[in-house]
């Protein structure tokens, strides 16, 4: 048995050097000032891991419509078989998430990871963090419960602000000129393909650019 295997890992090995990248991803030097707060990165991708792995669960059950949307919710949490832990974890997790990626920003900052070399790790970060902030708007949404449906037209009504394209803006965030379908329907797709496809490719942007340039300094 153990043979088989050895063969079939030397296939691989001749072909994908998969050694050399273990060593590669193993051996990176981690500088002696680093403790727990470098971590606090490590943590917010762990949450996003966790809500992608809860929220595909509940796409099973939820269902994106103004009629179905609210009851949907409710059989996820009170009849689907542990619906209501799947549920639970997706919304504390997103909470976590949002605390972990403050905190995180807060350190990189006092320890100068915006400074040269480091200002294209920075800018990636500020984007994962406005991701971050629209996940939670768009989340906040998909039950279309009496907070979700006013915090959406609150959220999608500040535009309006805006001289000469205030209009046509709200109306492109909400799909018509008032709150419905359409805007569930977008911000639907928003929160469960757009934000993770767009957070997935800046997050190994910004992992690619922490192993290449290594961890910024102590406090």
């Amino acid at each position: 048995m153990f043979t088989y295997l050895n063969k079939v890992y030397d296939w691989f090995e001749e072909r994908l050097e998969i050694q050399a990248i273990a060593d590669d991803i193993t051996s990176k030097y981690v500088p002696p000032h680093v403790n727990i707060f470098y971590c606090l990165g490590g943590i917010t991708l762990t949450c996003f891991l966790v809500q992608v792995a809860t929220g595909f669960a509940m796409t099973f059950y939820y269902r994106p419509t103004v009629t179905e949307a609210f009851a949907s919710v409710q059989y996820i949490m009170t009849e689907a078989n542990f619906g209501w832990l799947i549920r639970s974890v997706h919304r504390w997790s997103a909470s976590m998430m949002v605390l972990m990626m403050i905190l995180h920003v807060f350190r990189v900052y006092l320890t100068g990871g915006f400074k040269k070399p480091r200002e294209l790790t920075w800018v990636t970060g500020v984007v994962l963090a406005v991701l971050t902030a629209s996940f939670g708007v768009t989340g906040y949404s998909l039950p279309w419960d009496q907070i979700g449906y006013w915090a959406v037209k609150i959220v999608t009504g500040v535009p309006e602000a805006i001289p000469i394209i205030g209009s046509p803006l709200v109306e492109l965030l909400r799909g018509s000129a008032s709150v419905g379908q359409s805007t569930l329907t977008r911000f639907y797709s928003l929160h469960t393909f757009v934000l993770p496809l767009l957070t997935a490719v800046f997050m190994l942007m910004h992992f690619l650019m922490i192993r290449k340039q290594g961890i910024s300094g102590p406090l």
